[in-house]
């Protein structure tokens, strides 16, 4: 099932429910999934790792959003934001907890034999690709540098 039919029924069943803040939050991702799909040309679906990054940046706009509300001491806009952000979040694949992230990445390290910083885009590019839609860059990247500079 696609990302766009489950959006529908979840639009749907949020119409139902009353849930202005999920129903918000849904229209946002359905709206970024067709402007997404328009904006190629092409008219056919997104690649399932297309959809993952649209849903991943989504996310973080949200989150972002909220940091910047609370550094205001806006918690009345900030609430929300955060809110959908988890709301979003439900659509990603489960995410990876660090211990896990650093297995991996560990693996990588032993793979490519990188022995410094001078090897981090190497690293970075192999762990992105394998962790896509598990790990928040953010996440990859502190833990690659920790590594590479011990």
């Amino acid at each position: 099932m696609s990302l766009l039919n489950s959006l529908t029924d979840e639009i749907k069943a949020a119409m139902r429910a009353k849930d202005s803040l999920k129903l918000e939050a849904l229209r946002a991702i359905k709206s970024a999934v067709l402007l997404a799909k328009t904006a190629t040309a092409r008219n056919t679906d997104l690649s399932e790792e297309e959809e993952i990054k649209l849903l991943q940046k989504l996310v973080k706009q949200r989150k972002d959003s909220a940091g910047i509300f609370r550094q205001q001491n806006r918690d009345d806009l900030a609430a929300p934001e955060e809110d959908q952000a988890d709301v979003i979040a439900q659509f990603l694949p489960k995410q990876l907890s660090p211990d896990v992230i650093e297995k991996i990445i560990d693996e990588i390290i032993a793979k490519t034999g990188a022995e410094g910083m001078k090897d981090m885009g190497k690293v970075m590019g192999m762990a992105s690709k394998e962790m896509v839609g598990r790990a928040d860059g953010k996440t990859i990247s502190t833990i690659v540098k920790l590594k590479l500079n011990s």
